[in-house]
């Protein structure tokens, strides 16, 4: 027997042992359509609820009518029912998917962005300033919430959701879904300050009259918590920045719109700039106005970073590797120098360091004040970060050529990759339609989980997809 058949039929029997593609779909049908019926609101999906699925919760509170937008929720929960479309050509997830992103169309902000959450109660519907209202002639927010969040990727998984589903051909022909989208990147860029960088949230376009200036350390700062408003900083903080890069990253694949490649070049102009000078060459939480690290929470101090910044690098090297400009590249081993020399004792990095004497910053449990002591620190955030991993997975990849690395961004291109693929998606696709419940349910934690079901669903999705292109 030829040495090629042989390989193809040993490739066979080894799919043949995993689990049958027609299983993962009934699974994947079973879990949406629960989902569907009986946790959506207006389409709309919360990020927990009870186990009877009646009492949605979001961050801060809990209803019957309440949606996040805020992942885990609608945004994340309505691309992973349009992949499992892609991956099965299934109606019903498309048909739980457009009803996601109807949901939110309803709750578009006149902004152009979203809330962290939505309340689709008919009396607390009235708390927004929509853009239904713009359309009505109602131009005035007066008390009404219109501030669109970028915060903790809120409006930039709307926009990823609504994005793949405007370039997906069964919504061609969906003309509010595309006039949403539209109206939602135009304020996007609209929102980019002039030195590229976004703040944590945006009310309307950016002050053109904003300086342009480098990084620099204050003359001084205050170690006790000012309690100023911080939405309007440049804001890096859990990664808004490269959030905005990721969604602008896939526009442009997209739609070769030549103004999502400038507002990429704009926001890696406003990393170069905001990279701090010697001795501490990387990157802080947020900037005021003039460029200096500032206060943002009561546990978010002035200092540099042992955790965005490695966002920053990503940011920059991806700008390489799209634009082949090598300026992208030059802040890059500075700062990796500044992580070796700053790691902590046990090998993690402190999320803080102090501005200039780069020495470790934490903060006292309750009463939150600033201090060199990890010993007492509160919990719910990290005040210590293990980067370890990503660094030297981020090293590999720098020491990668761009035709490699472009050809890596494609994925598998073969039968024989995407077999292979399947096979290590196998396990994990297993274990999701095994842990899904005789109602098609995830639960976690007593609650049946948003999160859980993003992952469970994706990783039975990964699975049939590779399946599919394997030729099996």
């Amino acid at each position: 027997m030829r040495p090629l058949l042989l390989l193809a039929l040993s490739s066979s029997f080894a799919l043949a042992e995993l689990p049958d593609p027609a299983a993962i779909t009934a699974a994947m049908k079973k879990a949406v359509t629960y989902a569907h019926t009986h946790l959506a609101r207006e389409g709309g999906y919360a990020s927990s609820w009870d186990k009877e699925g009646k009492i949605g919760e979001v961050e801060h509170g809990k209803s019957a009518t309440l949606t996040s937008i805020q992942p885990h929720g609608t945004t994340t929960m309505g691309l992973a029912m349009l992949r499992a479309y892609q991956a099965t050509g299934d109606e019903v997830f498309l048909t739980a998917a457009k009803d996601a992103a109807k949901s939110l169309i309803k709750c578009q902000l006149a902004t152009g962005g979203w809330d962290s959450d939505f309340d689709f109660d008919p009396e607390k519907m009235k708390r927004y300033h929509l853009r239904s209202d713009l359309d009505a002639g109602d131009k005035e927010p007066g008390k009404r919430r219109n501030s669109s969040t970028l915060d903790d990727n809120k409006t930039e998984s709307a926009l990823l959701f609504l994005l793949e589903m405007v370039h997906e051909p069964a919504c061609k022909d969906d003309a509010e879904l595309k006039r949403c989208t539209k109206f939602a990147f135009d304020s996007l860029l609209a929102a980019q300050a002039p030195n590229g960088a976004w703040p944590q949230q945006f009310s309307g376009p950016a002050d053109a009259s904003a300086p342009v200036v480098k990084a620099s350390y204050p003359e001084t700062w205050s170690r006790t918590f000012p309690a100023v408003k911080y939405t309007g900083f440049y804001t890096l903080n859990d990664d808004n920045l490269q959030q905005i890069a990721r969604v602008l990253f896939r526009a442009y694949d997209l739609e070769k719109d030549e103004r999502y490649l400038a507002a990429l070049k704009k926001l890696g102009e406003f990393f170069l700039l905001a990279q701090m000078p010697e001795p501490q060459p990387v990157w802080a939480q947020q900037y005021d106005r003039d460029m200096h690290p500032v206060w943002a929470r009561k546990f978010e101090p002035p200092s540099v970073t042992g955790y965005e910044s490695l966002g920053a690098m990503e940011v920059l090297h991806q700008l390489w590797v799209v634009t082949g400009d090598d300026k992208y590249l030059r802040p890059i081993q500075p700062a990796l120098s500044w992580f070796e020399r700053s790691k902590l004792a046990d090998g993690t990095h402190a999320r803080f360091y102090e501005l200039q004497t780069n020495k470790p910053l934490f903060f006292v449990k309750d009463t939150y004040v600033l201090t060199y002591d990890d010993s007492n620190m509160p919990t719910h955030y990290s005040f210590k970060t293990s980067q370890q991993s990503k660094l030297e997975s981020f090293k590999k990849q720098l020491a990668k050529g761009r035709e490699e690395l472009q050809q890596n961004f494609a994925g598998p291109q073969t039968p024989k990759e995407w077999a292979s693929r399947a096979k290590g998606a196998a396990s994990k696709a297993k274990k999701a339609a095994e842990s899904l419940d005789s109602e098609g349910r995830w639960i976690k934690d007593d609650q049946i989980d948003a999160g859980e079901f993003v992952k469970n669903l994706n990783a039975m999705t990964h699975y049939l997809e590779a399946r599919k292109k394997s030729g099996e």
